[in-house]
C-alpha cells in the first residue's frame, strides 16, 4: 500500500521545475490516484504526461495495482487551494456562503493572512440626486472559513 505523502512529496519535486502547484492528491479504496495541479496559464496535457511518467519513474513498483490519473482542477470547480484565488483575481467567481446564499462577482484580492478575501458586486443603491435607484460597486469581504465553495464563473458573452 501506497502513502499519500510520499505520491505528494514525488509531485512536489516534479512541481519545483515549473509555476505549477498542487491543488489535490486523492486516493481512494478501489486503488485510485487522482493528482490535480494547476497553473495560472491553464495546464497542457503534455504536462500531465510529463507528471505522471515522473510518479512512475520515482515510485516504480509502488504505484503497482493502483491507476493513476493526472490532470488538471478543471474550470467551474470550486477553488480547493489559496492559489486558485490568487490566479483568478480580476475575474467573475461565484461565492456560496453557508447560509446557502450565492454571491457574483469580480474577485479583488485575497488577504495576507489567506484567510479573507474579498469579491466586488453590483448592488443597487439609493444615490442622492438620482430619483431611481443605480448600481454601485461594493466590496463584500469573506472569510474562507464562512463559506461553502468559491468558484470560476465562466460566463459567454
Amino acid at each position: 500500500m501506497i502513502d499519500k505523502n510520499v505520491v505528494t512529496k514525488a509531485v512536489e519535486e516534479w512541481l519545483q521545475k515549473g509555476d505549477y502547484f498542487l491543488v489535490d492528491v486523492e486516493m481512494s479504496a478501489d486503488d485510485r490516484i487522482v493528482i490535480e495541479i494547476d497553473h495560472a496559464d491553464g495546464v497542457w496535457i503534455e504536462d500531465c504526461a510529463d507528471l505522471s511518467r515522473h510518479l512512475q519513474e520515482v515510485l516504480g513498483e509502488e504505484l503497482g495495482d493502483y491507476e493513476l490519473e493526472v490532470g488538471s482542477a478543471g474550470i467551474g470547480q470550486p477553488f480547493k487551494v489559496i492559489q486558485q484565488y490568487r490566479n483568478h483575481i480580476g475575474k467573475e467567481v461565484e461565492v456560496l456562503q453557508k447560509n446557502g446564499q450565492k454571491v457574483q462577482g469580480v474577485l479583488k484580492e485575497v488577504s495576507d493572512d489567506e484567510a479573507h478575501f474579498t469579491v466586488t458586486v453590483k448592488e443597487k443603491q439609493q444615490v442622492e440626486g438620482k430619483k431611481r435607484p443605480v448600481l454601485v460597486d461594493v466590496d463584500k469581504n469573506f472569510a474562507l472559513s464562512d463559506i461553502k465553495s468559491c468558484k470560476y464563473l465562466l460566463t459567454v458573452k
